[in-house]
């Protein structure tokens, strides 16, 4: 049986949404904050240990689309640039139902339940699996207990509204906190591992 940990990363509101209440593409209010020392430290962090990446059709289209094109550009900050360079090279998991062509390099599309998925997943190989900035497959798997540790930014502002990543119904479960950090304008980098 393999080791692997299933990891997660999210970015939260103080009110505990992943987005604005725009929706989906709301996502201005944590602009100000994604490219500071303490995000970009974590964005080190969620995938040094990683050696495959989960991703939904959204998240894999956008990041993908964008990450490219900083794995080669040499004016990128070192951070951000190991981090792309990292996910276009690392093997993608992508779940959707509408794609019928993997985006990007080293990925595969998968269509079925998240669970059994990354379950399958954690049984075999080496390293981390990162289910990277996606809440469609994240809740699910904390659902259903699967999370092992949770790597989460929380930006201090309120967005009045959006999908919140801890719905009622998850099961009790307890966590320890790991690493926190705390930047300039309020911004934490939280990591917690969960106790079993």
């Amino acid at each position: 049986m393999s080791n692997r940990l299933v990891t997660a990363n999210l970015a939260l509101s103080l009110d505990g949404h992943y987005h604005g209440a725009g929706g989906p593409p709301d996502f201005g209010q944590f602009i100000p904050y994604v490219a500071t020392d303490v995000a970009r430290a974590q964005l080190t962090r969620i995938h040094e240990n990683a050696t495959t990446a989960v991703l939904g059709r959204t998240s894999a289209e956008g990041f993908l689309g964008y990450w490219s094109s900083v794995a080669e550009d040499n004016n990128a900050d070192p951070r951000d640039r190991g981090y792309a360079q990292w996910l276009v090279a690392v093997e993608k998991v992508v779940f959707s139902t509408r794609l019928t062509d993997a985006p990007g390099d080293n990925s595969r599309l998968v269509d079925g339940s998240v669970v059994d998925i990354v379950t399958e997943l954690k049984s075999s190989g080496e390293g981390d699996i990162l289910v990277n900035s996606s809440p469609a497959i994240i809740k699910p798997l904390l659902a259903s207990d699967a999370v092992d540790r949770l790597y989460l930014m929380i930006f201090p502002e309120l967005t009045g509204g959006g999908e919140r990543l801890f719905d009622n119904g998850i099961p009790s479960t307890k966590w320890s906190l790991t690493h926190q950090e705390t930047g300039a304008t309020g911004e934490l980098a939280l990591v917690y591992t969960r106790a079993r």
